[in-house]
């Protein structure tokens, strides 16, 4: 006699069949109902095994006893961490170093000392190459791109706003 496959109740079916046409935010609320707790998951493909394993478990029934107790005796036998890992030590910290300049971070630069001007809305942008950064409107910035978003009030390239190319200032 061939083995009985068991198949879910009409009700059930049609509510996993729901599962598939559901968005990962409606997953996210219905797992939140069927195991009374929110979850962050933001996978779909897990969100709809275990909401169907869990709607499946509260229709059907859990895990019988036997399959219990040989699950809990699997988990005996393995090698399992008791406590977490130690932590690392620190390793010493680096003695403190001078800021590297930023002509010798970017050679695109020109060399310290050499003013940046540029026309932009009707007045002039002036910025001032220093050994440790760039200096513009009395505050001092890491890169041209730094300087462009402050005159700018949007991201962009500081090479390209300044106007500058591979050989120096146009």
């Amino acid at each position: 006699m061939p083995a009985k496959t068991e198949t879910p109740p009409p009700s059930l079916a049609r509510e996993l069949a729901a599962l598939d046409r559901m968005t990962t935010a409606e997953l996210r609320d219905k797992f939140a109902a069927v195991f009374g707790e929110p979850t962050t998951a933001g996978n779909r493909a897990w969100l709809l095994r275990r909401v169907g394993w869990r709607m499946q478990a509260l229709a059907e029934g859990d895990l019988s006893e036997r399959a219990r107790a040989r699950a809990a005796e699997l988990a005996r036998d393995a090698d399992l961490r008791l406590a977490p890992p130690a932590d690392r030590p620190t390793p010493p910290a680096a003695p403190a170093q001078a800021a590297a300049p930023v002509a010798a971070l970017d050679p695109r630069l020109p060399a310290v000392g050499t003013v940046l001007t540029r026309t932009y809305k009707g007045g002039v942008v002036r910025v001032k190459v220093q050994p440790d950064g760039l200096e513009y409107d009395g505050e001092r910035y890491r890169s041209l791109s730094a300087v462009a978003k402050a005159v700018t009030g949007s991201h962009c390239n500081g090479f390209l706003f300044f106007r500058l190319t591979r050989g120096g200032a146009a």
